[in-house]
């Protein structure tokens, strides 16, 4: 018999309807929760009949019910942050308020009211009922349509998003993330205001509409970070992060546009080793290679590229070779590894994209098959490969170029 080893984590709540897709609410949630390193515990607060394509059916439970497993997950479970999503009914909504005051750890409310299809989540009379919840939460996290119904404001700006989470901060939220996504423009706008005042928070849109789950998936994040003990806005700025790289690396599922990849950080962290050891076996300390660096599945920063330039891989460091391989990705993310060939100009690989400029600066245009890539410039060739293995023949083989 072998002895346990319990692992210990932070513990975080989500109070919400259940998605029969996986792909928000509850589902979402506990995945998001997971994908931060907290466990996750539930109160399911509706039944949803829904897939990547709408809601059918919505069924809400008795608020006794609810209430019921909210004081069983309590006795229990050490809490320390928690968020609610859909609430469904004004009973339920004044139920989790009446109780919320009782928590003793952050709460973020996400006021869901229409699903991503469209379809209403949350029946008329409950959103007269949220200013009470409202006023128990750490955050509230509307997007720019729910905001509207919240604060009466219309909101077309970033400006008006900070006077519309100032409004929510009167009612007595300790801060507001009003998010962009909703609104046109290139680039998304996520406005937060706190105590310290306000911050908008850009990213670049991404040109899918596979945001199913996407506001379960952020707010149940910043609960998680609130739960493992981060302050409010690094907290934010970690699931905004994470956000917008999950829907960038979407689950391709359903017959509809997908759903959000609640598992990218996971799953990130997990090959983190086997890039570093691979980056090391290809650099060399005499060869042919001036720098080596790999990226993890879903890399968007140089966070999540390994790179080895005579010295042990290391992350996070902005280096030629680093930034080569995040700019190649953006247009093929199959590409996992990069080596700067130096010394002497290198036969170029095949399809190759010649290149006046530094090699390692890019934009590149890049095929679209998975073959292997090198932008041979006026001194150095850089080769792009899916696997090390493939960079490492192409490194050891000119002819292969």
């Amino acid at each position: 018999m072998l002895p346990p080893h319990p692992d210990s984590r932070p513990v975080a709540l989500t109070i919400a309807g259940s998605d029969s897709g996986g792909g928000a609410g509850i589902q979402a949630d506990l995945a998001a929760m997971a994908g931060q390193e907290v466990y996750g515990t539930s109160v399911v607060t509706a039944i949803t009949a829904q897939h990547t394509r709408g809601v059918e059916g919505s069924f809400p439970l008795p608020a006794e019910e609810v209430a019921a497993q909210l004081s069983a997950v309590r006795d229990d479970f050490a809490i320390t942050g928690a968020k609610t999503g859909m609430l469904a009914t004004a009973e339920i909504v004044e139920s989790v308020a009446e109780r919320a005051g009782e928590f003793g750890f952050p709460l973020v409310v996400d006021p869901v009211m229409v699903a991503s299809s469209g379809d209403r989540l949350l029946e008329p009379a409950a959103e007269r009922a949220y200013e009470e919840l409202i006023a128990e939460a750490a955050l509230v996290t509307p997007n720019a349509d729910e905001a509207e119904v919240l604060t009466g404001r219309t909101i077309t700006s970033p400006a008006d998003a900070r006077a519309a989470g100032e409004d929510l901060r009167d009612l007595g939220a300790g801060a507001a993330l009003v998010t962009g996504g909703h609104l046109p423009g290139e680039r998304i706008s996520d406005v937060l205001v706190d105590g310290e005042g306000a911050r908008t928070m850009e990213h670049p849109r991404i040109d899918t509409d596979a945001t199913h789950g996407s506001g379960c998936a952020l707010s149940a994040a910043v609960a998680a970070r609130l739960a493992a003990g981060d302050d409010l806005r690094a907290a934010v700025e970690a699931a905004v992060a994470a956000l917008s790289r999950a829907v960038r690396f979407h689950y391709d599922v359903g017959g509809g546009p997908g759903a959000v990849n609640h598992a990218l950080e996971l799953r990130n962290a997990a090959a983190r080793a086997d890039v570093a050891e691979a980056v090391g076996a290809l650099a060399e300390p005499d060869g042919e290679c001036v720098a080596v660096a790999g990226a993890t599945p879903y890399a968007a920063n140089v966070d999540d590229v390994a790179v080895a330039d005579g010295a042990r891989p290391r992350f996070g460091l902005e280096t030629d070779a680093a930034n080569a391989l995040l700019a190649a990705r953006e247009e093929r993310p199959d590409l996992r590894f990069v080596a700067i060939v130096g010394g002497r100009r290198a036969a170029p690989a095949r399809p190759v994209v010649e290149s006046d400029t530094d090699p390692s600066e890019g934009p590149f245009d890049l095929p679209g098959d998975r073959s292997p890539v090198a932008v041979a410039g006026a001194e150095r060739t850089v080769l792009f490969a899916a696997d090390a293995g493939e960079l490492r023949r192409a490194v050891a083989d000119p002819s292969e170029r």
